[in-house]
């Protein structure tokens, strides 16, 4: 389930970009209950499909010289444009059988960070991310005033039944009627997050969700929490996160594995599988995806398959199962 390339990781001492640096770009679609034995054969092509779709539109922005933070947002809206996943459209019902959106993006190079929670109409909820951070003088915005600066901003907009979908709906019903675990609905086709490092030696992360299934009361998740469900710092790492949000907030989860890579000097597999196992303890599942300075790719997971992929100069690679070979 875990995976770690390139050398281990010594902390920086200042944010300065690494030189002459090998672009990397990782992604994921979610963490949960995903086994080969529950996943039909064209499901497993068309999550593949879609993660090499996002893998290659990040790619060619970073390939080209592009910055980190271009590449994540644009390899995010890949992954909301798709129904296969609970982002943008796909995502998931709120249990008054509306969809209340959150994304956050961060950029390593100056920390800046932008994140929007429940957003009814935005098409894609990452650039409203990215709107935040650089239109305003805020960080987090929610809601119906987050809407209204959407609309200001000029970003496209949609009518809420956008999102939906019919698998969305039929889950919805299953949770009301079958009272089955959000959980177990949920872990099949979630959140979505990028991680990039640039070839000026920059990284940028992003993240975005539907949230949970019959979620209520304006119930928020980790993903626009900066430091929770995404963070990104030139001096350590950039992390993108998923999986059951109230805990991965509790732990503080994206910037604790910075933390540890940058103050205490761990590799970046120790650092992130110590943040998981901790998580794990307190209840909670789900996964991140990490990316150094220096190149070090790593996820760790504690369910049994996390959508997942990777990208540099040699080529892609995506996979789905905990003992999947990325291919």
């Amino acid at each position: 389930m875990l995976l770690i390339l390139g050398a281990l990781l010594m902390p920086a001492a200042t944010a300065e970009a690494q030189p002459n640096t090998d672009w990397k770009l990782v992604v994921h679609g979610g963490a949960g209950t995903i086994e080969r034995s529950k996943m039909t054969p064209q499901k497993d092509s068309a999550i593949r499909a879609a993660l090499n779709r996002a893998l290659e539109t990040g790619s060619r922005i970073l390939s080209s010289g592009g910055a980190a933070l271009d590449a994540v947002e644009a390899t995010v809206r890949v992954l909301e444009d798709d129904p296969n996943f609970n982002a943008g459209r796909g995502a998931v019902f709120t249990y008054d059988e509306t969809h209340e959106l959150d994304a956050s993006i961060m950029d390593g190079r100056t920390r800046a960070a932008g994140a929007v929670a429940a957003v009814s109409a935005t098409r894609n909820p990452i650039g409203l991310a990215r709107a935040v951070m650089e239109k305003s003088p805020h960080v987090f915005l929610a809601g119906k005033g987050a809407d209204r600066f959407s609309a200001e901003q000029g970003l496209p907009q949609v009518p809420n039944s956008y999102f939906s979908t019919p698998d969305r709906r039929r889950q919805l019903d299953a949770f009301k009627t079958k009272k089955v675990s959000a959980l177990e609905i949920e872990y099949k086709y979630g959140t979505v997050g990028a991680v990039a490092l640039d070839a000026k030696g920059h990284l940028a992360a992003a993240t975005s969700t539907g949230g949970t299934t019959g979620k209520r009361w304006g119930r928020i998740g980790d993903s626009p929490v900066i430091g929770a469900g995404t963070y990104a710092d030139d001096r350590a790492c950039a992390v993108s996160a998923t999986g059951t949000g109230e805990y991965f907030i509790r732990a503080g989860a994206a910037h604790e594995i910075c933390a540890r890579i940058r103050l205490k000097g761990e590799a970046p597999q120790v650092a992130a599988d110590a943040v998981i196992k901790e998580i794990g303890g307190l209840g909670g599942d789900g996964g991140v995806i990490v990316l150094t300075p220096r190149g070090e790719r790593v996820y760790s997971f504690n369910t049994k398959g996390m959508y997942r992929g990777m990208a540099d100069k040699a080529g892609r690679s995506v996979a789905i199962y905990g003992d999947d070979d990325e291919r």
